[in-house]
């Protein structure tokens, strides 16, 4: 597979930025951005979508870490003898 080239990045990168704002609009309602999501999936290589939806995922994360803060887990009890 060929690289896309540059109207076919924006394609892309237009798709994915209309697919995340819908996501972010409806609470990543993801039934209520079908439409987006398969522009999304035609306009964009299988790999970038994978990617694309990973980088999401993180950035949400990250930025639920950042809002929330981040509570360690109970790490297991040393038994003293």
């Amino acid at each position: 597979m060929s690289a896309p080239n540059s109207n076919q990045r924006k394609a892309c990168w237009g798709a994915r930025d209309e697919l995340w704002k819908c996501l972010d609009d409806n609470q990543d309602n993801a039934s209520s951005c079908e439409k987006f999501q398969k522009e999304f999936e035609a306009s964009c290589p299988a790999q970038w979508v994978k990617h694309f939806t990973k980088r999401r995922d993180f950035l949400k994360y990250k930025d639920k870490m950042q809002t929330e803060g981040f509570e360690p887990a109970d790490g297991p009890k040393e038994s003293r003898s």
